[in-house]
């Protein structure tokens, strides 16, 4: 891999990684982003188009010797996370037998659907599939189905009364005790001794690009253009509502995840967590 003049950077344009890129460049990033969905910036990230990005955690269990993780970042959740949502029209132990839509969007959140009903539910005859139609068409339908991001808190906040909404975040937590962790920070580890200053300063401005955006939330929630239908306080509490960090509790819950996900050959083998 040759190092070419910037290090290039995923960017997800998701609400909830508006804390990671608000403020980076007032922090000194000079890097190029690069956006898309989580599934397209786990397969750019996999083919050494980007050298570090947001990624799913299902991605660095999958692919793991090709990275190392960034301490101390995360999209993770202790509880409800309010935006990787399945909507269905009966109870988690009512879908034995059926097939839930999915949108492809995250192979984190589609993985820790398997594992929840196989592990903690029991159902081992529930099955998965990306459709042809726009998922909402489907849910508005009545059909079981998996959203994340910004499209799940759309569809949550206009959602039929005859539909369930289960937010797999709190799911996941009644059952572990655990936080779950999303998505990683993931750097390229044939791009760490070409940017190893730049990813170093990254790891600061990341954290210094939360902690502004956290100490002015209020302004940011009223004033930030955004395509979401969320009011200022929802936004607030959106955000709020997501941990950021990665510690030891988060770890433990994602070497639980990649346990589970091992145990119903999700993954062939057992992945090393590894910081830069």
């Amino acid at each position: 891999m040759t190092k070419s003049s910037q290090l290039t950077v995923g960017y997800i344009p998701y609400l909830n990684c508006v804390p990671f890129f608000h403020y980076l460049q007032h922090f000194g990033f000079s890097g190029k982003l690069v956006s898309g969905v989580p599934s397209e910036l786990n397969q750019r990230l996999q083919q050494a188009e980007l050298d570090v990005s947001p990624s799913s955690s299902f991605e660095y269990a999958r692919n793991w010797r090709d990275y190392l993780l960034l301490p101390g970042h995360s999209i993770s959740s202790i509880g409800s996370v309010e935006s990787v949502l399945l909507f269905s029209p009966v109870a988690l132990e009512d879908l034995s037998g059926k097939t839930i839509i999915i949108t492809g969007d995250s192979a984190t959140s589609i993985n820790l659907l398997r594992v929840l009903l196989r592990e903690y539910v029991g159902l081992n005859d529930v099955l998965d599939e990306v459709p042809q139609r726009p998922v909402e068409d489907l849910i508005a339908e009545g059909k079981p189905a998996l959203l994340i991001g910004d499209r799940a808190l759309q569809v949550a906040a206009n959602l039929p009364e005859e539909m369930y909404c289960f937010d797999l975040g709190q799911v996941w937590y009644q059952y572990t005790g655990l936080p779950f962790v999303f998505a990683l920070w993931m750097v390229r580890r044939d791009s760490v001794a070409l940017y190893a200053d730049e990813l170093y300063n990254l790891t600061e401005q990341l954290k210094q690009s939360q902690i502004k955006f956290f100490n002015e939330l209020d302004s940011i929630a009223e004033n930030l253009c955004v395509e979401s239908i969320l009011t200022t306080k929802e936004k607030i509490n959106y955000w709020q509502s997501i941990d950021y960090g990665l510690n030891e509790k988060h770890i433990e819950g994602m070497q639980l995840f990649f346990d589970l996900c091992l145990k119903y050959s999700l993954l062939t083998e057992q992945p090393q967590i590894e910081f830069l």
